[in-house]
């Protein structure tokens, strides 16, 4: 495609020409006493302010154009487009500015077609009328209709040009912006950056490199040179962009942030570091992007050195570094990183509740959450999230319903993630029938609603009602995941539908496309060995093995449980061994084999198991039960008596034992009037 065009000289003869054939259609000079007026009413508008411009314009008696065009383009910039168009079709008279102001502010809100109207009513237009047009088509992603206007252009600038680059690069049409490019008569920075960032983008590196090296010298700028340098980094070439960023005449921000993000993103820590010293002007957004790095990669007590050391450190890079000492288990470094810090924002005390939610520090993770609420912190959504994350781990539901009725009297559930906390936590807690009402009252369900609700209905065995709402998910727009199907085939287990499980396997594989996770394995193994299918979970132990996939302990696990119940003992050795070769501390496992050995009469090899458990070392985990009393939870452990009313529940025991004997010693009246019956 060949582009003819005539290029404008310059904008300003454009306009000299303009006004020659029509000067009404042009702006008379403003009045003195109108420019204060004017400037007001644009500041208003910039700054939000609609109401007190609105004010202002009403309270003038005398406006000219640029009065009008002021508040026409402040209501484009503040998104009042009713507004702004009530007050165009009010103007008593009209320049080319006002058409490009409303043209301009039409595209931008999308209303193409209105846009497309107040063009073809313009009694006269200049370069900027069809600029306004083109930049619009390009934003709405209207190619075809930008090259129609941009054909039709009596005259082009330099900005036509860019605009149809910028929209072919868009739509991905290289060969066409790199053939406009060569044609254009004139060329600016943005011309030469455009190109430049489009073949960096396409992997061309030498011809960008070669449209950079023919710049002219006084038109090479610093965005250049960052376009170049990024293009590099992007590609790859990091060492290049280092040559390229100390060859640069003068730098900026970008500069700087640009090449120490690449940087760091290669873990070159030090380098990063010593650059960042260098930095003219340095700032927390760059010195956080590295302190964030070093906590990502597990050095969070060097980062933490470094953060004390220097005056950069702000909010932001305490909350990283907490986050990465939870993330080691450092749970009381974190919390008293998070008591030293001189601010504490939103973001840093919902980091903390959930930390130590993860850390099984629950409970001072509400303490802490207490505390908010004492000194009247604000709280968001993430903070319910993660207290509710907390209560869906604790023994008494009582802190989730009031965390519930909390966020209720908050509005805060209105909020998915909120919600989808609480369908958690009732489904974690037992209550089944309160997280089912809370999905229900979403208003709409998520990913996330789908996937907690459906792993909760098989949590708790009722795989029917957690199959019934995997077919209603999938009659909406939402596409299960992995974490879906393990619900699903969790389910089927818990059920016994061994056909649908194996049915919903393959499905997840070859029509979602989604690759089986080692949970997978364990639910469909877990299916088909419990209901006595072993050989065939054998054989899905294989094709986990083709598909690259380390059979994990949770899948020997299940083979080994479902041996058990079907007393196959040369599998369940098998599976056994396999399990205490990932987890040697494992005591249930010796346990289950030295059952399984005593039952078939191996005795011997019983024996062996129990002196290995003793050789290592490895102690049976005491059962743990508890039981929530008058809003109190109250845990107990096999062969401990450290509870404070551990003789008074040990003396209603016996009482209720000795009562449970009596009652049995009591002759069944029932049963002895039958037995006289029959005896005749």
């Amino acid at each position: 495609m060949l582009f003819t065009f005539r290029v404008a000289p310059s904008l300003k003869l454009t306009k000299a020409l303009y006004q020659t054939l029509s000067k009404k259609h042009y702006t008379v000079k403003t009045p003195v006493y109108l420019k204060p007026l004017n400037s007001k009413i644009s500041d208003y508008m910039r700054n939000g302010l609609v109401e007190e411009a609105q004010n202002l314009f009403d309270a003038t008696p005398q406006r000219n154009t640029v009065t009008w065009n002021a508040m026409i383009r402040g209501y484009f910039q503040n998104g009042q487009l009713n507004q702004a168009m009530l007050l165009y079709n009010r103007m008593p008279d009209r320049d080319i500015y006002s058409y490009n102001t409303v043209i301009s502010g039409l595209m931008q809100c999308g209303e193409v077609s209105n846009a497309r109207d107040v063009f073809d009513c313009m009694p006269l237009r200049d370069v900027v009328t069809w600029n306004s047009m083109i930049s619009g088509f390009v934003c709405n992603g209207l190619m075809d209709e930008a090259f129609w206007i941009f054909d039709r252009m009596p005259l082009k600038d330099v900005v036509s040009c860019n605009l149809m680059i910028t929209g072919l690069l868009k739509r991905g049409d290289l060969d066409l912006a790199e053939e406009l490019f060569k044609e254009m008569g004139a060329r600016n920075v943005e011309s030469w950056t455009l190109m430049m960032s489009g073949l960096l983008s396409a992997g061309r590196i030498v011809d960008a490199c070669e449209i950079f090296e023919s710049m002219p010298v006084n038109v090479r700028d610093v965005q250049a040179w960052n376009t170049m340098i990024t293009g590099y980094i992007d590609n790859g070439y990091l060492e290049i962009a280092e040559v390229l960023f100390h060859k640069m005449p003068e730098r900026d921000w970008n500069s700087w942030n640009g090449i120490i993000t690449g940087l760091v993103n290669v873990q070159r820590l030090s380098d990063a570091m010593r650059l960042f010293w260098e930095m003219p002007q340095k700032c927390p957004r760059t010195w956080n992007l590295i302190l964030m790095e070093l906590v990502r990669n597990g050095l969070v007590k060097e980062a933490h050195a470094v953060l004390v050391k220097n005056p950069f450190g702000d909010v932001v890079s305490i909350t990283n570094t907490i986050i990465g000492y939870f993330h080691l288990g450092e749970v009381q470094t974190a919390v008293e990183l998070f008591e030293s810090a001189p601010i504490r924002d939103i973001t840093l005390w919902n980091v903390t509740i959930f930390g130590l939610g993860e850390n099984d520090r629950g409970e001072d993770g509400l303490k802490l959450f207490m505390r908010m609420r004492e000194i009247s912190f604000p709280v968001d959504e993430f903070t319910f999230t993660s207290v509710l994350t907390i209560g869906s781990i604790l023994p008494s539901l009582n802190l989730g319903e009031q965390t519930h009725a909390q966020s209720i009297k908050m509005g805060f559930d209105f909020f998915n993630a909120v919600c989808n906390a609480m369908v958690t936590m009732y489904a974690r807690c037992g209550n089944m029938d309160s997280s089912f009402m809370v999905f229900s009252s979403m208003s709409s369900n998520d990913l996330i609603s789908w996937n907690s609700i459906i792993g909760g209905f098989a949590h708790h065995g009722d795989g029917e009602k957690a199959l019934h709402m995997f077919n209603q998910m999938r009659l909406t727009v939402i596409k299960p995941n992995q974490i879906t199907f393990i619900g699903v085939l969790s389910a089927c287990s818990h059920t016994g539908l061994v056909e649908e499980g194996k049915y919903y396997f393959y499905i997840m594989k070859y029509k979602y496309f989604l690759q089986p996770m080692s949970e997978h394995y364990t639910c469909i193994v877990d299916l088909l060995s419990r209901f006595g299918h072993i050989d065939e979970a054998m054989r899905f132990l294989d094709q986990m093995r083709d598909d690259g996939i380390e059979a994990s302990a949770s899948v020997w696990g299940a083979l080994l449980g479902a041996c058990r119940i079907h007393s196959n003992v040369n599998v369940g050795e098998i599976a056994g061994e396999k399990v205490l070769e990932l987890e040697p501390w494992n005591s249930g496992v010796y346990m289950i084999l030295a059952e399984m050995f005593t039952n078939s009469g191996r005795k011997k090899d019983a024996e062996k198991i129990w002196v290995r458990m003793k050789e290592i070392g490895v102690k049976k985990q005491p059962g743990c039960s508890w039981i929530e009393l008058n809003n109190s939870g109250h845990v107990f452990l096999s062969g401990d008596g450290s509870h404070p009313e551990f003789y008074d529940i040990c003396s209603i025991l016996e009482l209720l034992l000795i009562e449970m004997e009596i009652e049995m010693l009591k002759p069944n009246v029932s049963s002895c009037q039958d037995i006289l019956a029959i005896c005749g």
